[in-house]
């Protein structure tokens, strides 16, 4: 029986990160390795970035998208190259799922990869069966495809009830 667990946090509210950021420093503080792959986040939040990357070792920040423009704003040459670093990131998620590089992944936005289409809700599945029966597995996103609710052990909807 798997011991790991896959959380996802979704909705429109803001601070989804910031609650897998926070089980990632949980999880560090006792002495777990720690993976983020940030996928659909321009490269302008340096502040944030800078800080997490202040917490290395323990826990390592992998960023695919190179452009600083939000993907959506992209020319179409622009997001095909994109997409293609997206992809990479994927794979590259994979490849750390299937070595046991870490006891913690996290995929920062992997769920608007499925809701952009740029990979399907079958690819990401496909991650779960990489992972070991105790690697935990955090996945972001706004809107959450139905079958993911299915895969997941813990789904947190995070909504603004007043935002100025």
């Amino acid at each position: 029986m798997r011991e790991g667990k896959l959380q996802i946090y979704c909705g429109s509210g803001k601070g989804k990160t910031t609650a897998a950021l926070g089980q990632a420093i949980k999880e560090a503080s006792l002495g777990r390795s720690v993976f983020i792959v940030q996928f659909m986040k321009c490269r302008k939040a340096d502040e944030e970035i800078s800080f997490i990357q202040r917490l290395e070792p323990e826990i390592k920040l992998f960023r695919f998208q190179r452009r600083e423009a939000a993907f959506e704003d992209l020319a179409p040459e622009e997001q095909q190259e994109e997409i293609m670093n997206m992809k990479n990131g994927l794979n590259f998620a994979k490849k750390v799922l299937a070595t046991g590089e870490c006891d913690v992944l996290i995929l920062d936005e992997v769920l608007g990869l499925v809701e952009q289409g740029i990979v399907s809700a079958e690819e990401v599945h496909e991650l779960l069966g990489e992972a070991s029966d105790t690697t935990e597995l955090i996945f972001t996103g706004i809107k959450l495809c139905p079958e993911m609710m299915d895969w997941a052990d813990d789904v947190y909807q995070i909504t603004a009830l007043k935002e100025s």
